[in-house]
C-alpha cells in the first residue's frame, strides 16, 4: 500500500496562512480495489494518522492547526485517542456522511472532553444547525459542491458559534467576494494561479534583485560587477555573510567586504546563493506559501533529474522549478516575468513555451 500525503493551505482574510489541511490518495484506489480498501477484511488501518503518530505535525503544519480526515469507523474505535496524538493542534474533520447515529456523537463526545476540536465537511439534511455548532468548532463548505449556495446560507446564522471554512476556491475574484465574511479562512488553488495580465511596473525594491539574477545567469558572470550589485542591498548583503558562514563557519580569517565574500565562494557558490535568496526576496510581498511551494518544487525536480535521464541537469530543474511561480510572484505573465531573470533558453522553453524535456518534469510535478 502506498499513501501520497500533501498538506494543503488555508488562509485567512489577510491572505495569511491560518492551518493547514492534510489531503491523501491511497495508492491501491489507484488499482480498482474497493472505496475504502482499509474496512477489507474487517482491519481498518489509519496510514496518514500512523504518520502524524510518528513524526508529529510540525512537518506538515509547523506550529499552526492541522484538519485531518476521520473516518466513520476511525472514530468508533477511538482514533485518534487511542494513537495518544495530542490535540493541541490537532482538529478532527468528518463528513456529513459520518453523522448517522449516536455511537458517533458518543465519541465525538469523548474527543471534545480530551480537548481535540472538531470540523463537520458538508451539512447533512438530517442534522440541525443548532446541534451542529454544539458540537463542531468549524464547518467545512466545498465551493465547488452543487449544494455550496445552500449550505452557505444555512451555516452563516452561527458564524459567532462556530467557524467557517470554504474549500476548493478556484481564483482570486472569488477569494474577495467571501473574504469578507468575518472570521472566514479559505482553501485552493487562487493564491497560486499563473498571471494573465500584467502589473504596469515592477515594485522598486525588486529591481536590484532581478538585476542581479540577471547577471548571474549570463554565462561565466563577472564576481566583481555582482559584488557591486550585492553592495546597493543591505537584505541581499546581510543574507551573502550569513550564508557564507553557514557553508564555512570556521573560516581562519576576517570577511571584511562583499567582494571578499564572492571571491571566496566563487561563481558556482554564488549563483547557488542567489537564486534561492532572491527567488524569495522577490516573493515576501506574496503569500508565504508561494515561497514554500517554489522551494518544494524546486527541490522536487532536482531529486526527479536521475528518472527522467537527466542527472547532469540537476541545477537547471532546480531553477526551473523555483521559477515555476515567478508569474505569481512579479505579477507578470510567465512570457515577460521570465525575461526579467535571464533564465536559461531550455527553462523559458519550459516555462512559456510549456515543452520539453524539463516541462514533462513540471507536468509530473
Amino acid at each position: 500500500m502506498r499513501t501520497f500525503i500533501s498538506a494543503i493551505p488555508i488562509f485567512d482574510s489577510a491572505m495569511a496562512v491560518h492551518a493547514y489541511k492534510m489531503m491523501t490518495h491511497d495508492g491501491d484506489k489507484l488499482l480498482g480495489s474497493a472505496e475504502d480498501f482499509r474496512e477489507l477484511g474487517g482491519e481498518l488501518l489509519a496510514p496518514a494518522l500512523e504518520c502524524i503518530k510518528d513524526i508529529g505535525i510540525e512537518p506538515f503544519a509547523r506550529d499552526l492547526d492541522f484538519f485531518v480526515g476521520i473516518t466513520k469507523y476511525q472514530l468508533l474505535i477511538g482514533m485518534p485517542l487511542n494513537m495518544k496524538i495530542p490535540p493541541q493542534q490537532f482538529i478532527c474533520v468528518l463528513d456529513k456522511k459520518t453523522m448517522s447515529d449516536n455511537a458517533v456523537y458518543a465519541k465525538m463526545g469523548i474527543l471534545k472532553r480530551n480537548g481535540y476540536r472538531m470540523a463537520l465537511e458538508g451539512i447533512p439534511d438530517s442534522l440541525s444547525m443548532e446541534m451542529a455548532v454544539k458540537f463542531f468548532d468549524f464547518v467545512l463548505l466545498d465551493f465547488k459542491s452543487p449544494t455550496f449556495s445552500e449550505e452557505l446560507r444555512l451555516v452563516q446564522p452561527y458564524l459567532s458559534k462556530t467557524k467557517l471554512v470554504i474549500t476548493e476556491v478556484p481564483d482570486m475574484e472569488n477569494y474577495e467576494k467571501f473574504s469578507i465574511i468575518p472570521g472566514i479562512l479559505l482553501s485552493g488553488s487562487f493564491h497560486s494561479q499563473p498571471i494573465t495580465e500584467g502589473v504596469s511596473e515592477i515594485s522598486p525594491l525588486k529591481i536590484n534583485s532581478l538585476q542581479l539574477i540577471k547577471q548571474i545567469n549570463e554565462e561565466g558572470f563577472d564576481l566583481i560587477t555582482a559584488a557591486n550589485t550585492i553592495e546597493r542591498d543591505p537584505a541581499l548583503s546581510i543574507s551573502l555573510l550569513r550564508f557564507l558562514s553557514g557553508v564555512n563557519p570556521n573560516r581562519s580569517h576576517k570577511i571584511e567586504s562583499i567582494r571578499g565574500a564572492v571571491a571566496i565562494l566563487g561563481q558556482k557558490e554564488v549563483k547557488r546563493w542567489a537564486t534561492v535568496a532572491i527567488s524569495l526576496g522577490i516573493g515576501e510581498d506574496r503569500p508565504s506559501e508561494i515561497t514554500r511551494l517554489s522551494l518544494i518544487r524546486a527541490k522536487f525536480a532536482e531529486n526527479l533529474a536521475p528518472a527522467f535521464e537527466m542527472a547532469t541537469k540537476e541545477g537547471v530543474l532546480f531553477i526551473a522549478g523555483l521559477f515555476s511561480l515567478l508569474d505569481v510572484i512579479l505579477q507578470l505573465p510567465m512570457r515577460e516575468a521570465i525575461k526579467e531573470v535571464a533564465a536559461d533558453e531550455d527553462i523559458r522553453v519550459a516555462l512559456v513555451g510549456r515543452r520539453g524535456r524539463i516541462h514533462d518534469v513540471l507536468s509530473l510535478i
